[in-house]
């Protein structure tokens, strides 16, 4: 069972996915919470209208609380997720600080669906970036999936 607090986030990570696939992006949404539960940042995948490889929401919600607070760091943040972060997300997450990482769709089922294979990712969990650092991140999911594949049926 998944705590409400974060199935409202999520909730809204899907909804951010939503609007970046109408705005011509990949279906991918993330925000930052803090850790008195108040949303702080939102993003949403930017690749296509931003011309940039690296314009993922998770990526991007880390830039834009970079920007807004300074290099002081996530600690007791959590970051939300639609889907699963790779693995580039994941480590910007880490090094930002970020304490927890919640998605809804796993990437193994993302990549089963979508029939995108492993040759267009890096085919390694969000668990196992936060494993190899030197300070814990707890990552919870897949929670959602069916509701999270939603927004990206028709788009792969």
């Amino acid at each position: 069972m998944i705590p409400s607090e974060d199935e409202r986030h999520l909730r809204r990570a899907l909804e951010l996915a939503a609007l970046s696939r109408e705005r011509g992006n990949h279906p991918f949404g993330s925000l930052l919470v803090d850790p008195h539960g108040a949303v702080t940042v939102e993003a949403e995948n930017t690749v296509v209208t931003e011309s940039d490889w690296t314009g993922h929401a998770e990526l991007n919600a880390v830039r834009s609380a970079g920007a807004a607070f300074g290099l002081r760091g996530l600690a007791g943040y959590t970051l939300y997720a639609s889907t699963e972060p790779c693995a580039m997300c994941a480590t910007a997450a880490y090094w930002a600080g970020v304490d927890r990482i919640v998605y809804a769709l796993g990437a193994e089922r993302f990549r089963e669906r979508a029939r995108i294979g492993d040759a267009g990712t890096l085919a390694l969990s969000c668990r196992e970036v936060a494993a190899r650092g030197g300070r814990s991140v707890v990552v919870s999911g897949p929670h959602l999936e069916d509701e999270a594949w939603a927004v990206h049926r028709g788009f792969w």
